[in-house]
């Protein structure tokens, strides 16, 4: 069937095809390309927020929860903005609040947490589970199934370094009053200094980190395809004023030539190949002329 085709339909195929392998190698390439760059500049978004997270905690551990530790003694009601977590998770919800950041969600997942709230699912345990494992391990990252849907998350260990973080986590009766009331004396308790008890974990829409990359994408290739119409386009145009049309003005001479008509002259108005074809035409048909006539000498 190949064999059947006009020149210029001959070549089409060829060059779509080489097209077609190039796109999708180019396609892929790109796509990867696209996927991990977006994948980082959440990750990159995502790490800032924890750090910011971390800022908050330490201010409120060395400066509001220094301020606020004697109420803490004698007040009936407990003080939540005493507490690091609490503190950061608030901040984070604000942050929220700001449509860059709506579509993050901040946790500081905990295997014994005061808040059960913060209550570590089973995947979140096995997170902390690696951090315990491998203390040089400093982040997680990756996609995970939720009710919610398909989501991408990064984790940093959640370590104990401050002993005033032991005051409410050691035991209920080191504990202030107002704490083991307000949360009872069986959660969040027998923490030990350096000790991994959470992670904490800044997770997004998987949607979210890839939207973008995949519009990229699909911008990229309408882009390659419109570049590829326009080429073929333009090769077709080329193809048939330097090669097409030549041809047939030979074809056509060379069928009035087969019927005798010895008049008539293969055009050559280049230098190229064509031209030179054509050049070699004439010598046929000169050579044919002269043939012809000494045929008919001979004959006479």
């Amino acid at each position: 069937m190949f064999k059947n085709l006009k020149l210029s339909n001959k070549f089409n195929v060829l060059l779509l095809a080489v097209f077609l392998g190039g796109i999708l190698l180019t396609g892929t390439a790109c796509a990867a390309f696209l996927f991990n760059s977006a994948q980082n500049q959440v990750t990159s978004k995502a790490v800032l927020m924890m750090e910011t997270m971390n800022s908050v905690r330490a201010y409120t551990s060395t400066q509001v929860n220094p301020e606020l530790a004697d109420r803490l003694q004698t007040e009936s009601e407990f003080i939540p903005e005493t507490v690091p977590g609490y503190s950061a998770r608030e901040v984070f919800e604000i942050l929220r609040q700001e449509e860059e950041y709506e579509a993050f969600f901040y946790k500081e997942a905990t295997l014994n947490p005061t808040n059960l709230r913060d209550k570590a699912d089973a995947f979140e345990t096995t997170l902390v589970e690696q951090f315990r494992d491998d203390r040089d391990l400093e982040e997680l990252r990756g996609f995970r199934d939720s009710p919610g849907g398909r989501l991408y998350y990064i984790a940093h260990p959640l370590e104990i370094q401050d002993e005033s973080c032991l005051v409410c986590h050691s035991t209920p009766e080191a504990a202030p009053p107002s704490l083991v009331e307000t949360y009872g004396p069986d959660n969040g308790f027998g923490w030990e200094l350096n000790e991994i008890v959470g992670a904490q974990v800044i997770s997004v829409p998987a949607g979210e980190v890839f939207g973008s990359a995949r519009r990229s994408f699909l911008l990229l290739m309408l882009i390659a395809f419109g570049m590829f119409a326009l080429a073929i386009l333009l090769i077709n145009v080329l193809l048939s004023r330097a090669v097409i049309r030549p041809l047939n003005r030979m074809v056509t001479v060379a069928d009035q030539v087969s019927t005798g008509h010895m008049d008539v002259e293969f055009e050559q108005d280049s230098e190229d190949e064509i031209g030179q074809l054509a050049a070699a035409f004439n010598r046929m048909k000169l050579s044919l002329s002269m043939a012809m006539r000494m045929l008919n000498r001979t004959q006479s």
